[in-house]
């Protein structure tokens, strides 16, 4: 099974590979190291887990479509014109004039690095008035698959609404890609004021309607106390595939009917920035699916993508092109187990690095 790769103009409409939904925002990225108290000047980018997979599918050749909804500003505009760049259907993102485009600064560091600041301004966002009356369900199933995450979720009492109505299995549904996702932070600042209850409990409602789930190990143990990824499954029986990933390490995944998991391992990575990797993660694995490749070379391409974003400063990188991203997926494993990959590595055909 090959994807229909993407030779329309961007915003067009028509039969698309994937659909993606949630929020985008504005990105203000600092100029230099520093706490934000200290910094003076920014470069606009863009950011948002949802259209970071659109993005990365589109660049790989896949037809894949955003769903969102923008403030009838120059913000939003922004937006739409950098992911339709990417080759990325944005007919279906709605504006409101109400109700601004969200927007977030943060420090130059990694975020795992101490002093790491990030500040959102996404509270009362278009965004966060998404809900089944805002958002057309012809749009969310125009595709084969449909991938969610658990940040719609924590927006706004209408946005769960909305995540409670996609993940209720109904007869037509294409096949649903839920991310959890777990951003204790966001729960924290809209979850009482919304009534969401508990966001754990609510992530784990919804990925046992979905039909694949991606889940980190470290998250799965922050939100509901599990640890190691057989008891991760042990708990999400339902989605018919289960990724668990574990950083570095690499990721594990399950099939409905199959007691143990299969694991890969991530190649070593000289990592520039420590962003955008899960969202790429979960593109190549999306984009392996789509190609009905076996389940190891799902997960290997996930594992390319995630390396393609590690190796750049920012949240996108460009995945490798087919034919690098098919005779890597195809390695031994001996020759998988020693593969190195640094900056660049995407742009040309290169040998295999050892150690």
């Amino acid at each position: 099974m090959t994807a229909t790769v993407n030779a329309t103009v961007p915003g067009a409409t028509g039969p698309v590979d994937v659909v993606c939904l949630g929020e985008s925002m504005v990105t203000f990225l600092p100029d230099r190291d520093g706490r934000l108290a200290d910094v003076s000047s920014f470069v606009r980018a863009i950011g948002g887990a949802e259209s970071n997979v659109a993005c990365a599918l589109a660049a790989a050749g896949h037809r894949a479509r955003w769903v969102g909804r923008i403030g009838a500003d120059g913000f939003g505009e922004h937006l739409v014109s950098a992911i339709s760049a990417y080759g990325v259907d944005t007919s279906a993102v709605a504006r409101d004039p109400g109700r601004p485009t969200g927007i977030y600064f943060r420090t130059a560091a990694d975020r795992a690095a101490e002093g790491h600041e990030v500040l959102y301004y996404r509270a009362g966002s278009a965004a966060s008035a998404m809900s089944p009356a805002t958002v057309a369900r012809a749009d969310l199933w125009a595709g084969r698959v449909l991938h969610v995450s658990g940040i719609t979720a924590a927006l706004s009492g209408e946005c769960l609404a909305l995540m409670r109505e996609l993940t209720a299995r109904r007869p037509g549904r294409p096949l649903l890609s839920f991310d959890v996702n777990h951003r204790p932070g966001l729960w924290r600042a809209t979850g009482g004021g919304h009534g969401h209850g508990d966001g754990p409990g609510v992530l784990l409602e919804l990925a046992r309607g979905a039909d694949l789930v991606f889940v980190g190990e470290d998250e799965a143990a922050e939100a509901w106390g599990l640890t190691g990824a057989d008891a991760i499954r042990a708990a999400l029986p339902e989605p018919a595939v289960l990724v668990v990933k574990r950083g570095a390490a690499g990721a594990v995944a399950y099939t409905a009917g199959e007691a143990a998991g299969v694991p890969v391992p991530a190649p070593a990575v000289d990592v520039v920035a420590a962003v955008g990797a899960g969202d790429a993660f979960a593109a190549g694995f999306l984009s392996g699916t789509l190609r009905g490749l076996p389940l190891r070379e799902r997960l290997r391409l996930g594992h390319l993508f995630a390396a393609a974003a590690l190796t750049v400063p920012g949240d996108l990188g460009a995945p490798p092109a087919g034919l690098l991203a098919d005779r890597l997926t195809a390695l031994d494993d001996d020759a998988w187990g020693r593969l190195h990959l640094g900056p660049g590595w995407t742009g040309q055909d290169q040998e295999v690095r050892t150690p």
